[in-house]
């Protein structure tokens, strides 16, 4: 079985430690056990104890002075002496020898112990954080929520890159997400537009023929004339919105002013009965947009106002810039929206009308991304409902004047 990344991490770690010790023991020991009986001297003072002894024997054959004899007799003693201490030495050094050698052993094994722990200490320092990041890998790969705690293990830099970790996986996410979003987008706004077409293609002769029945028509068949009529301009309205939000708007755009189509919109769909507030901010910065594109848009979302907002009467519009935004907010003071729905009230074909297409909101949503905005909603059951639509600011104001 091949050996696991700690494994293979210990045993280098503990090769660098042990290596370098085993090799200097062994020196070591052998170098003691061969230069302390040299350093001994013992070679030495027996070559001088026999060219003493040979001096001693020479003098002792000639005949010499009493004082000559015991000059002679302590020399001899003296070399006696230092050859029976050499000898000492020599023994001492080769009885040390080896237990010098059991000492480098003994020390050896302590190095070994010592390497051995912080080998160990220093592969679980590394391998265990590698192998929750490689865990991590896995899981980002498979699309698996990272785990919530956050692991201490491991030097510094280890929570540095978990952090990042971190970071890219949401990254990562949000942008599976969003491709998921504009892949369901567009399969949305392809069915839209093949309902469109397959609507309109019929609607033509179907009001041509009403037209038709209307002339040579008796006063008993205007009742039934009236629901056809009706119907188709339904059936009508409902492909218009079928083919708005099937396409991105398009054409040619120009500077705007946000505050200027907002009060055409809101004249156009709100009704004179309901008390209506448009504040607009002084020198608003212009966006560049499309302008009929845009007056849909508010359209749509003061249709929703004014729906949800029927039983109070009060609407209230605001148009200002936030840091480098221009902000829409249209808020009403109808039932609200239960937080478990308020994500979804941009998703097409989501709608609590009996007669609406669910496709309002999403052509809104559709609309500002498409003029590289952004929407919010917020409400609260009983409180009302307030949309921000916010839209890049792209001139200040007069700038397209210049």
């Amino acid at each position: 079985m091949p050996l696991g990344f700690r494994a293979r991490l210990f045993v280098i770690l503990a090769l660098f430690a042990l290596v370098p010790s085993i090799v200097l023991t062994v020196a070591w020991g052998g170098a003691t056990s061969r230069v302390l009986p040299r350093m001994s001297g013992a070679a030495a003072w027996d070559s001088v104890a026999a060219s003493g002894t040979r001096a001693i024997q020479l003098t002792r054959s000639a005949p010499g002075s009493a004082e000559a004899k015991a000059a002679l007799a302590r020399h001899e003693q003296e070399l006696t002496s230092s050859v029976t201490q050499a000898r000492r030495f020599a023994y001492l050094a080769r009885q040390t020898g080896p237990a010098l050698l059991a000492l480098g052993l003994i020390l050896l094994a302590f190095l070994t112990y010592l390497a051995s722990r912080i080998a160990g200490h220093l592969s679980r320092q590394l391998s265990r954080p590698l192998d929750e990041l490689v865990g991590w890998t896995e899981r980002i790969a498979r699309g698996e929520p990272l785990p919530d705690a956050a692991g201490s293990r491991g030097a510094p830099e280890f929570r540095v890159l978990r952090d990042r970790m971190r970071t890219m996986a949401d990254d990562l996410e949000r942008g599976r997400e969003a491709a998921i979003a504009a892949e369901r987008l567009e399969a949305f706004r392809e069915s839209a537009r093949q309902v469109a077409h397959e609507l309109k293609n019929p609607l033509t002769p179907i009001r041509f023929a009403i037209a038709r029945l209307r002339r040579d028509a008796t006063p008993d068949m205007t009742g039934a004339l009236d629901v056809l009529s009706t119907e188709s301009e339904r059936l009508e309205a409902m492909a218009r919105s079928f083919s708005q939000f099937g396409r991105l708007p398009e054409g040619p755009t120009a500077a705007l002013d946000l505050g200027d189509i907002v009060r055409d919109a809101a004249r156009a769909t709100v009704p004179e009965a309901m008390a209506l507030t448009v504040e607009t901010e002084a020198r608003l910065p212009l966006v560049q947009g499309q302008h009929d594109a845009l007056h849909r848009a508010f359209a749509n979302v003061l249709i929703n106002a004014v729906e949800a907002g029927a039983s109070d009467g009060r609407l209230d519009v605001r148009v200002g810039r936030d840091g480098g935004m221009v902000v829409v907010a249209v808020r009403d003071h109808g039932c609200g929206i239960a937080s478990d729905r308020l994500p979804r009230i941009w998703d097409p074909y989501v709608t609590d009308k009996t007669a609406g297409t669910g496709l309002g909101l999403a052509i809104v949503k559709q609309t500002v991304m498409a003029h590289g905005g952004r929407v919010a909603a917020s409400s609260a059951p009983g409180e009302g409902t307030e949309i921000r639509l916010s839209f890049p600011a792209t001139h200040e104001h007069g700038d397209s004047q210049r």
